[in-house]
Formats: structure tokens, sequence, C-alpha cells
């Protein structure tokens, strides 16, 4: 197995269950073991990272794989918060969605996303792109921990 370094969180946010399980299978089908916590609205993360006592350390290294079609908070909102604030703005965001809009993906980079990658509709092509998204994983360096 692979980890991206032994204090690398995956903060998956993810509304749809179906898409969550797929992501999770298929990341540790390409090696990755890293914990991995689950978020199903925006809120929800949001609440995670700005909770006035951290649900983490501030050590902990955290890499966010974030969808834009989210209840409650979208996307765009959780990216622009995380990437507003001091003590978060180096966490790497990876936005997955479904969506291809240049418009979005202009927007999402704005913002400050690390990475954007479309899930494809296909169940092959999607598992085959999250894997390949593992494999990514497994050699990008990160920047320290959360400040």
């Amino acid at each position: 197995m692979i980890e991206l370094n032994e204090h690398v969180t995956l903060l998956m946010v993810e509304d749809d269950p179906g898409h969550a399980r797929l992501i999770e299978r298929n990341l540790r089908r390409a090696g990755i073991s890293n914990p991995l916590v689950h978020f199903d609205t925006g809120q929800k993360v949001l609440d995670y990272l700005f909770a006035s006592k951290p649900l983490f350390s501030r050590q902990d290294q955290l890499l966010v794989l974030l969808d834009l079609n989210l209840p409650e908070v979208d996307g765009f909102e959780v990216l622009s918060r995380i990437k507003a604030d001091e003590r978060t703005r180096l966490i790497p965001v990876i936005i997955l969605t479904t969506t291809d809009n240049p418009r979005e993906i202009d927007r999402c980079y704005a913002l400050g996303c690390n990475v954007y990658v479309t899930k494809p509709v296909e169940y092959e092509n999607f598992s085959d792109a999250i894997k390949r998204l593992g494999l990514m994983l497994s050699v990008v360096k990160l920047p320290g921990g959360v400040k």
C-alpha cells in the first residue's frame, strides 16, 4: 500500500453515497491507504475545519476531495472559505465533480483549487479516473501541516 505521507488525511466531500463508495474503493485499489473522512455536505466539512476546537491535529496534513454540487453549502463556497483563511489556505483541494463547464473550471482555479477532475458518467471510466487520481496522489508532495 502507498501512503501519501503517514500524516495525510483525505477529506472527501461527496453527497452521493454511490460516488463516495466508488471513490474510496478505487483510491484503495490504486494503493492509497491513508485515512479518509467522508462528509456528505459542504457545511459538515466547514464545521470540521473551522471548529473552535479543531477535530484534527494542527500537525496533520489534509487533502480535500471536493464535489461542487453539494447540499447546504456548495463546493464553490467551501473552496472559497478554505482558500481565504490563513489557517487552511495551504490545504490542497482537488475538485472531483461531474461538471465540465469551462466557466466553472476557470472559477475553481481562480478560487484556488489545485486540481480539477471531471468524474465520468460511465462506471468503468469513473473507476479508471479515480484509480489514476490515486496513482497521481501517490507521487505528489504536499505542503506542511495546517497552521
